[in-house]
Parts: structure tokens; C-alpha cells; sequence
């Protein structure tokens, strides 16, 4: 009976991760604005690179931002991982450029009280949707969530001096270095 159940997990797994391959071609042929993705590797389904073009109207309008995504083994009944590659401060995002926002973490109720389970990860979220997530934060940080507590201190209290500073600056990389 534990087998016959691992063999239908596997399945579900195996066939809803086929409909992340037929996602990543249709992001191919039908581009969504704000974004473009791929796999960083074309035999590795589960690492793919984003570019992130920077929302008008915010301060990190005209950036060219790189991240990683990385899928794990039973998507999408988790979430990935998403790792901005080119610097970039924010406060939902670490030092590390490890991106924390509410649609990438695990599924469930929150420990801390702070998230409703449906703004967490669910298996009907698509790059598309986490992407669209990620666009927003920029435009509209969380500063009582950070995960940069910094960057959003300076948020909240300098957000046209220090941190408008840092981030025109990050900008300035992110398109230097954009199609290296």
C-alpha cells in the first residue's frame, strides 16, 4: 500500500513538474512584460535565471536585475529558492540577495502569525506568478518583514536620501553589468 502511495507521488510530481517545462515554453513564445526567464542549463529543469527589468515609476526603474531560481526535487508542492545575482538593495531582500517574500515560503501556517497559509506557496503558483510577486516588492516594499533590516531602516526613515542613494547605485551596476 506505501508503495503503491510513492509511486502516485512521484507521478503527480513528475507530471505537474512537465507542466513547468510547458510553462517555460510558453514563457518563450509569449513573454510576459518585466521579466524574461530560462534554464541556466538545458539538461537541468530545476535552476533557472530570471532578468528582472526594474518596475517604472520606482527607484529601481531601468534596472537590468539577475536572479536565480532554484526548483526543489517535489515541485511544486514546495516552493523554490530565488537568489538575486546582481546586487541589489531592498528591504525583502538578505545581503545575500536571498529574496523573502510571503509566495516563497513553505506551505502551512505561519510559526510566527505574521502569514496567512493562502500567501504562502501553493502548487498553483507558476514562475509567472512568483515573478509578478517579486516585480511588486520592488515597487511596494514590506519593511515590517524584512529580510534586510538595514535597507529597510533606512527605508522607512531616509527613503529619498541614503536609501534612494543605494539603490540608484545598484541600478547603475545592475545595467553595466546586465548581459555579461
Amino acid at each position: 500500500m506505501a508503495e503503491h502511495c510513492l509511486e502516485e507521488k512521484n507521478l503527480m510530481i513528475s507530471s505537474l513538474f512537465y507542466r513547468h517545462q510547458l510553462l517555460l515554453e510558453k514563457l518563450n513564445k509569449n513573454p510576459v512584460e518585466g521579466f524574461s526567464a530560462g534554464l541556466i542549463d538545458d539538461n537541468d529543469l530545476y535552476r533557472w535565471e530570471v532578468l528582472i527589468i526594474g518596475p517604472p515609476d520606482t527607484l529601481y526603474e531601468g534596472g537590468v536585475f539577475k536572479a536565480h531560481l532554484t526548483f526543489p526535487k517535489d515541485y511544486p508542492l514546495r516552493p523554490p529558492k530565488m537568489k538575486f545575482i546582481t546586487e541589489i538593495w531592498h528591504p525583502n531582500v538578505d545581503k545575500n540577495g536571498d529574496v523573502c517574500i510571503s509566495i516563497l515560503h513553505e506551505p502551512g501556517e505561519d510559526k510566527y502569525g505574521y502569514e496567512k497559509p493562502e500567501e504562502r506557496w501553493l502548487p498553483i503558483h507558476t514562475v509567472e506568478t512568483i515573478m509578478i510577486s517579486v516585480i511588486s516588492m520592488l515597487a511596494d516594499p514590506n519593511g515590517d518583514s524584512p529580510a534586510n533590516v538595514d535597507a529597510a531602516k533606512e527605508w522607512r526613515e531616509d527613503r529619498n536620501g541614503e536609501f534612494k542613494r543605494k539603490v540608484a547605485r545598484c541600478v547603475r551596476k545592475s545595467q553595466e553589468t546586465a548581459f555579461e
